[in-house]
């Protein structure tokens, strides 16, 4: 089994929460990358990837091997990212491994990203573990790239064999009408005779990159560096309270100047349910599940249509002291008997302004 050095595989990573991305930076780095560049948001990636178009280089002479990339952000969010990088003129590399990281890990928000040609999915919160089985994912079974009039990306097929998921076949194509490609020159769109569907087999010049040349089984990182990982994410768990608290101040003032106004309250819910988007996916990651649970209620609350009245910002006020209440007491795990009081108390506030 290969040990991969990650030292010449570089990582573009993108996050617009300054303190998960100094995070994942330092996680990344703890694996082994050195040649990590970052950005806030896909607006600011996609600036720094036209850059690369001259060449296919990157300022200062850095390729890119993988993205790593939040879903949520402003202006430009990780799925208009992907697109971008999938189907624009300006892309470096219409084949670049993306992976997607996001609190937001529901069915239709995985599917949106698998529809788009994501690489692979990682939910929040995360761990080093998770992290790194996604990373080997990428490095180990890089899937060939489909193109279609409506699709280009990694076969959204994993397995090749066998009936699909509920016996409904979608596939209209026989593998023997499939255009096989062995080179990414060739970036032309199908022609009419053709029967529209090209697969790319590429080499996995990325394994090779991580030292793994050669050997056709799975690789995997040297043990020494998860432990070093995993010490600085338990390190980064003492700042986690600080920057939660911060974001529960933010979610009291938009509370309060909701209150102020009868009406017009959506973009105070619109503000809110991001918050929460956040404090759902990164609670779990700093050892505070209770946090991700309360969250995760929060922004089921006030998502798209949700009641903005006067009971409904109280629903929102109780799961802000629940949670900082979870935070002040440094409640970890489940809470045991407290963790059950404060959930019970929570749904009290919840059933008695709905």
């Amino acid at each position: 089994m290969a040990v991969y050095d990650l030292e010449t595989v570089s990582v573009f990573l993108v996050e617009d929460n300054d303190f998960m991305r100094f995070t994942m930076e330092d996680l990344l780095r703890q694996l082994g990358f050195r040649n990590i560049v970052a950005a806030k948001n896909g607006e600011a990636a996609i600036e720094y990837f036209k850059t690369m178009r001259v060449g296919h280089q990157a300022v200062g002479g850095t390729n890119v091997d993988i993205v790593i990339t939040d879903l949520v952000m402003t202006p430009i969010n990780g799925l208009l990212l992907l697109r971008w990088l999938r189907s624009a003129k300006e892309s470096p590399n219409r084949f670049m491994p993306v992976l997607m990281i996001s609190g937001a890990a529901d069915r239709k928000y995985v599917e949106s990203c698998r529809d788009m040609g994501v690489t692979e999915f990682l939910a929040k919160p995360y761990s080093v573990g998770s992290v790194y089985k996604k990373i080997l994912e990428v490095i180990d079974y890089p899937r060939p790239f489909v193109m279609t009039n409506t699709y280009f990306g990694p076969d959204r097929r994993r397995q090749r064999y066998g009936s699909a998921p509920g016996g409904d076949e979608r596939r209209a194509t026989e593998e023997s009408d499939i255009t096989m490609v062995y080179g990414a020159k060739d970036m032309r769109q199908p022609k009419k005779e053709d029967s529209g569907v090209w697969m790319f087999k590429l080499p996995n010049s990325l394994k090779d990159k991580a030292g793994g040349m050669g050997d056709s089984g799975p690789g995997e990182f040297p043990a020494d560096l998860l432990d070093k990982a995993e010490e600085k994410l338990e390190r980064a768990k003492l700042d986690f309270s600080t920057w939660a608290l911060d974001y529960l101040t933010q979610l009291s003032d938009l509370c309060a100047e909701a209150l102020g106004q009868k009406g017009g309250r959506t973009a105070h819910f619109e503000k809110i349910n991001l918050l929460a988007l956040e404090l759902r996916g990164q609670g779990g990651t700093f050892g505070y599940p209770l946090v991700t649970i309360v969250a995760k209620g929060l922004f089921n609350t006030t998502g798209a249509g949700c009641n903005e009245d006067d009971k409904a910002v109280e629903i929102v006020k109780a799961h802000i002291d629940t949670m900082r209440a979870v935070i002040r007491e440094k409640i970890s795990g489940d809470g045991g008997d407290v963790g059950r009081q404060l959930l019970k108390g929570l749904k009290a506030a919840i059933d008695k302004n709905s």
